[in-house]
């Protein structure tokens, strides 16, 4: 006959746990990994997005172009606006600075 048993033994649990710790061990640098890249994609189209709305926004309406700051989840994009060598054309440029959180990021287009 079978007895029966109430639970788990000692050395099927540890068992258990240390698989359990080495797949931790292995997949946790990986989705480090993949966080840090996701933040870096989002942060550039979020640059991307920003120099678009201000080329078109000085095509609009052609006013001083002056730097600044401007703040969106809690990332601070510096627009910075540059006088190009070829034919006087201005050009804006999206940068974040790195710092222990974020990765660099710099985005520049020219205003035709």
């Amino acid at each position: 006959m079978l007895q029966s048993n109430k639970g788990f033994f000692l050395l099927e649990l540890l068992l258990s746990l240390s698989a359990l710790l080495m797949l931790s061990l292995y997949l946790l640098p990986i989705l480090m990994e993949i966080r840090h890249q996701s933040m870096k994609l989002e942060i550039e189209n979020t640059s991307r997005k920003i120099m678009y709305e201000e080329l078109q926004a000085k095509l609009i309406d052609s006013q001083t172009f002056k730097n600044y700051t401007i703040i969106r989840n809690k990332v601070e994009y510096k627009i910075i606006w540059n006088e190009t060598e070829s034919l006087g054309q201005k050009e804006v440029c999206v940068n974040v600075e790195k710092n222990a959180f974020l990765p660099e990021s710099k985005v520049c287009g020219v205003l035709e």
